[in-house]
């Protein structure tokens, strides 16, 4: 019982946004937009777009059970880079230096923290 949301093409370096990812990772989703909403680096409003759509993509998936009840936390979140815009700056006695402007991918996984596991399922057995 888990939801995904990706956001693709952010136009910030992955460092910088694995910053604020390494944040919130584990927390519960409550707790993690309390972070999200005060934090102040660049990546925060990413992210927290990206949380909020993973909640709505696990309300779609399981309608008849209730977010509360649920009990929701950030199972998984990685960032992996993206495309690299090549951009070229004057430097001096007529060269050119190269500028990467860096973009990324944010994956994050939702999950119910009462949800039984597979390995406690299979062990009864």
């Amino acid at each position: 019982m888990e939801a995904v949301a990706k956001l693709r093409n952010v136009p910030t370096s992955p460092q910088k946004m694995r910053i604020v990812a390494d944040m919130i990772r584990g927390q519960k989703v409550s707790k993690a937009l309390g972070i999200l909403k005060f934090e102040s680096k660049v990546g925060a409003k990413a992210i927290e777009k990206t949380l909020l759509s993973a909640v709505s993509n696990w309300q779609n998936k399981y309608d008849n059970a209730k977010l509360e009840e649920a009990d929701l936390y950030i199972k998984t979140i990685f960032v992996d880079g993206g495309s690299s815009l090549k951009r070229l700056r004057p430097a001096p006695q007529g060269r050119g230096h190269r500028i990467l402007k860096r973009s990324n991918h944010i994956t994050l996984v939702v999950a119910p923290s009462a949800a039984p596991s597979i390995e406690e399922s299979s062990s009864a057995e």
